[in-house]
């Protein structure tokens, strides 16, 4: 609905492995949890975003602006 819920939800699917597992699995759950206020046409434009391109990116990123991923949430995506 706002811009700022597509930013907000964009950064975060770069920088947090764990939100972007759930957000591909769940994206109206994950996204409502975290506070996001998306429509249907956002979170199916978010979903079209490859996975594996956000998790490059990340990977590419200084670690100091990526959230840490704890020993058994394994960074990597399936």
């Amino acid at each position: 609905m706002s811009q700022q819920a597509v930013e907000r939800a964009l950064g975060r699917l770069v920088t947090d492995p764990a939100f972007r597992r759930r957000f591909y699995r769940e994206p109206e759950r994950a996204s409502l949890e975290l506070g996001l206020d998306l429509s249907a046409g956002e979170l199916e434009a978010l979903q079209r975003v490859p996975c594996l391109a956000l998790a490059e990116l990340a990977a590419r990123l200084d670690d100091r602006l990526r959230r840490l991923s704890l020993p058994d949430e394994p960074a990597t995506d399936d």
